[in-house]
């Protein structure tokens, strides 16, 4: 079994520095277009291409007994992936992601996210930013309310630009009726995705097991011990 993870928004592959040794298997991080290993324009970044960038990654490593789990954004990319590489994934794991409804955009759903983000439609328009455009503050706010100042430190240091592209691309959850299992992990004291809204996002997958962890956004950072025994467990 091989772990292949994909982070959200406004991070790369590092985000999973604390988790990765905590894993029973092969795990993989992976850098998303426009971050990490995956130099590109992030203004021209498609979801097609995250999609493509989680497949290579299987490709390069003949992958065929995977636990793909996604975090946040990755909500978008996941779905992409099962579509075509369903044949070799066990389990889907999906740690408080966004997942608005099949042909709808996050843009739509975006105001069941935090509302401190302020005016999303101002932010579309300032890829390149560190974090989509947020201040540092604002960051604090969303991903670190359960940390102390030394994992607060360690995560702010690994925001890296993003696109917000995504948020007005619409999604395709076809890849969600592949057959492949699928789990959504709550996590209590979200304070970027609310825990009434992960109910909502959790519904839109159709059919997805529940686990629950007590911690912030950023549970790779805050509580990898929890999280890698949830994915050890599968």
């Amino acid at each position: 079994m091989s772990f292949v993870l994909v982070h959200g928004g406004g991070f790369a592959g590092s985000c999973w520095d604390r988790l990765l040794p905590l894993l029973d298997g092969d795990a993989i991080a992976v850098d998303l277009p426009g971050r990490g290993s995956r130099p590109a324009d992030l203004s021209t970044v498609t979801l097609d291409d995250w999609a493509a960038a989680v497949l290579e990654e299987m490709d390069a490593r003949d992958l065929t007994d995977v636990v793909l789990v996604g975090h946040s954004m990755a909500g978008l990319t996941l779905p992409r992936v099962l579509h075509s590489g369903a044949g070799r994934i066990r389990h889907a794991v999906f740690v408080s992601c966004a997942v608005p409804p099949d042909g709808a955009r996050l843009l739509d759903v975006v105001h069941l996210l935090t509302p401190d983000i302020g005016d999303v439609a101002a932010l579309v328009e300032r890829d390149d930013q560190p974090g989509g455009g947020l201040s540092p503050a604002i960051l604090e706010a969303m991903f670190c309310n359960d940390m102390d100042a030394d994992l607060t430190r360690f995560t702010l240091e690994r925001v890296v630009p993003e696109t917000t592209h995504g948020l007005a691309e619409p999604v395709d959850l076809s890849g969600l009726r592949s057959g492949v299992p699928l789990l959504y992990v709550r996590l209590l004291q979200d304070a970027a995705i609310p825990l009434a809204s992960q109910d909502q996002m959790m519904a839109n997958l159709g059919g997805a097991e529940m686990a629950d962890i007590d911690c912030g956004h950023m549970v790779m950072i805050s509580q990898p011990e929890k999280l890698a025994a949830l994915l050890n467990g599968l």
